[in-house]
């Protein structure tokens, strides 16, 4: 009673087939056949680009958006600092 036999199957399979048409079901799995090709082809992109994001930078160049240390700075850093009381 809990599993279907071949014939429960081939029975759903004609009632799809006459519901949507070999058409529409032949259009459908191409579909979905070029949006596997897209998503693969984009991941393999994405994959590629954090190899070259992961490889060490040219010596003499400084990627972008990194933060220098301080022996870069070239003036050196003054505080003025203001107090509201007086000197005793």
């Amino acid at each position: 009673m809990g599993s279907f036999s071949i014939w429960h199957w081939l029975i759903v399979l004609l009632v799809v087939l006459l519901l949507f048409g070999s058409g529409k079901i032949s259009t459908l799995m191409g579909d979905l056949a070029t949006g596997i090709k897209s998503f693969k082809k984009n991941m393999k992109e994405e994959d590629d680009a954090s190899l070259a994001e992961g490889a060490p930078p040219a010596p003499g160049t400084q990627p972008t958006g990194s933060i220098q240390g301080p022996a870069a700075t070239t003036t050196p850093h003054t505080s003025t600092t203001t107090t509201s009381r007086p000197a005793a």
